[in-house]
């Protein structure tokens, strides 16, 4: 069963996960218990890993490559993530 801690990650995360098609990326929930969201960009074929976690500032959303947003500005972040996973992959 799934604690109060394990609940506030899904909210923030499912929250996120409402603002992704417009930015025009795809997402799911992963991680069961310790909850995690793929997103994709299918122009670009690019892909992270978002988490949610807790900070001395609040909870706030961690992906790679570096990335790091506060909850509390949804549509930034699902901008960020728009504009980051459109962008052609380097190299």
């Amino acid at each position: 069963m799934a604690n109060t801690y394990t609940e506030e990650r899904r909210t923030h995360l499912e929250a996120l996960a409402e603002l992704l098609p417009a930015q025009g990326l795809v997402s799911r929930m992963l991680g069961g218990d310790d909850p995690m969201l793929w997103v994709w960009h299918p122009g670009s074929g690019r892909q992270t890993i978002i988490f949610a976690t807790p900070s001395r500032a609040g909870w706030v959303f961690l992906w790679s490559p570096g990335g790091k947003s506060g909850v509390d500005d949804l549509t930034r972040t699902a901008r960020t993530l728009g504009e980051t996973l459109a962008s052609p992959k380097p190299g």
